[in-house]
């Protein structure tokens, strides 16, 4: 591995473990994005570290969007209470209710399907010859 693709690797892990935006911080890095696709096929280490780092930073942004949703709570913003509500408190939770009434009908086979049943049954050794005539 040559130095200059060491630390352009290095330079690009750094900036995916800021932003987790791959063609950002391939443009920040003035790595070409089918460079970083080309070393993440041919580099299984290389992959494992960015996948780690853009987890790393999506976290981060993670954190700071809820820090702005608690801090828009705090400024009494509808949409954020209601939208903390729904997804942190289970009355608020969206529901769906069903209501149906199922009928089923019970038909008796006809002659022909039951002998393909019967045969179906005797292929998978589920059933016997003899065991298939007594149930006709």
């Amino acid at each position: 591995m040559s130095r200059n693709l060491a630390v352009d690797k290095k330079k690009l892990l750094e900036k995916l473990r800021k932003t987790p935006i791959v063609e950002v911080a391939c443009k920040q890095t003035g790595v070409p994005r089918s460079t970083y696709y080309r070393w993440r096929k041919d580099d299984e280490d290389f992959a494992s570290e960015c996948d780690e780092a853009i987890e790393h930073s999506a976290g981060l942004i993670n954190d700071m969007a809820e820090s702005q949703l608690i801090s828009a709570i705090k400024d009494k913003n509808m949409s954020a209470i209601f939208f903390w509500l729904k997804h942190h408190h289970k009355s608020y939770k969206t529901r769906i209710e069903v209501n149906a009434k199922l009928q089923t009908i019970q038909q008796e086979l006809t002659p022909e399907q039951t002998e393909v049943v019967s045969r179906a049954l005797q292929l998978a050794g589920l059933t016997t010859e003899d065991e298939t005539d007594e149930t006709r």
